[in-house]
């Protein structure tokens, strides 16, 4: 008798560093880098398929633009400057997943990191953040991913060592 194949196992859900190679590999798509188009005023967006049934974006940046303080919940992700240069402040900390509305913050948790083209990171869950462009006259154009696809937005103001919860923004607020 033989053995009957097992059903096929459903494809692993990506990790960061496949996300990390995914915007690597859109951000060298010079055409498509190049379709994006770009508003003096405001981002600019387009969404596209990223691997896995991950969530991925095309971002533009319009000179001194950001996101502000932000967190993905319980997605993981990358990002990866296309053209331009944008710079991320990030906290080295764990903040709690729910249950609070304002936090104080140890001396030591901020970083600070330039991300010219071609230059990127991975990040895991809760990992809070704002991407800025700082230049005065060059757009910037970076390139996104995130598994599982955002369940949420999480949207912080920060006054030096105090973090506040001020909003929380959900798929339906940005499609």
């Amino acid at each position: 008798m033989s053995a009957s194949p097992s059903p096929s196992l459903a494809t692993a859900a990506p990790t960061q560093r496949d996300l990390l190679d995914f915007v690597r590999r859109t951000a060298g798509d010079h055409e498509l880098i190049a379709s994006l188009p770009l508003d003096p005023e405001g981002r600019t967006w387009v969404r596209l398929e990223g691997p896995g049934g991950s969530e991925a974006w095309l971002i533009g940046w319009p000179p001194g633009t950001g996101t502000g303080w932000h967190d993905h919940a319980e997605s993981v992700g990358a990002f990866l400057t296309a053209s331009g240069e944008l710079k991320e402040n990030s906290l080295a900390a764990r903040l709690p997943a729910d249950g609070w509305k304002t936090l104080e913050l140890s001396e030591d948790v901020d970083r600070e990191r330039t991300l010219a083209a071609g230059k990127g990171r991975a990040f895991g869950q809760h990992h809070v953040h704002e991407v800025l462009n700082e230049s005065t006259s060059e757009h910037a154009i970076s390139v996104h991913a995130y598994y599982p696809p955002l369940p949420q937005i999480r949207r912080y103001s920060r006054a030096g060592a105090v973090l506040r919860l001020e909003t929380v923004e959900r798929p339906e607020d940005w499609q």
